[in-house]
């Protein structure tokens, strides 16, 4: 999460348009230590980010792609996020898709982002970390790179029981979502757009399920309203 390996442009169309853009020189010129004024590296010369990836369960409750890091690598052997240095043409968001390409084959077309959240800025340097959250319509396949032990879908509410990235455990609080069951009728056409990540406002995000119209009506949000019908 807050280091890695080689990294090379990739994400979808988007990566085309880069590497025609961008000579093969620049392509992972973010590899390297930024220094804080106390001493602490992190990595990432432009800083780096990565992506909490959310898809429903058999049941219609959300799990996250985790990587369980390989031991060798920096802050090995814990789980987080896939995702790396940021390079200098890049943004967060293109870099945590392109990462979660090269450390999950994860296609970004089954990509889809819902939020950007710098959820790391340390004192004493410009180096942030960026986590860009995203949700896929089913539970991805996954293939793992050199950088990574294993991957592994798991349910939200069990994120905590595995021995966490120091940085994604300091943020996963804040990147968490609560559950939210909406009330639909059979026919309504937004059924067919969740379950999925809704950011209610700034940095607060529900994870909503479609339920019965004739469950008790719930007191939603304008914000949540808008969202809904935004669906649509």
């Amino acid at each position: 999460m807050w280091g890695g390996g080689p990294n090379c442009p990739s994400i979808a169309r988007e990566c085309a348009r880069v590497r025609s853009a961008y000579p093969e020189s620049v392509q992972g010129d973010g590899d390297g230590w930024v220094i804080s004024d106390n001493g602490t590296h992190y990595w990432g010369r432009f800083g780096s980010a990565g992506l909490l990836l959310r898809a429903p369960r058999a049941d219609g409750t959300p799990a996250v792609l985790l990587q369980h890091r390989a031991v060798w690598s920096h802050q090995g052997d814990t789980w987080g996020l896939p995702g790396g240095a940021r390079d200098s043409h890049e943004t967060a968001e293109q870099t945590a898709v392109r990462e979660a390409h090269e450390e999950a084959g994860l296609d970004a077309e089954h990509v889809a982002v819902r939020a950007v959240l710098v959820t790391a800025r340390p004192r004493g340097t410009a180096w942030t970390y960026t986590t860009v959250i995203a949700d896929s319509a089913a539970l991805l396949p996954t293939v793992p790179n050199r950088e990574t032990a294993e991957l592994r879908w798991v349910a939200e509410q069990e994120v905590t029981e595995l021995p966490l990235h120091p940085g994604f455990a300091a943020s996963w609080q804040q990147l968490r979502s609560a559950p939210l069951t909406v009330p639909l009728r059979p026919g309504d056409q937004r059924r067919r757009r969740l379950p999925r990540t809704m950011e209610i406002e700034a940095g607060v995000f529900v994870w909503c399920m479609p339920g019965d119209a004739d469950q008790a009506p719930l007191q939603l949000s304008p914000r949540i309203s808008s969202l809904l019908a935004a669906l649509t």
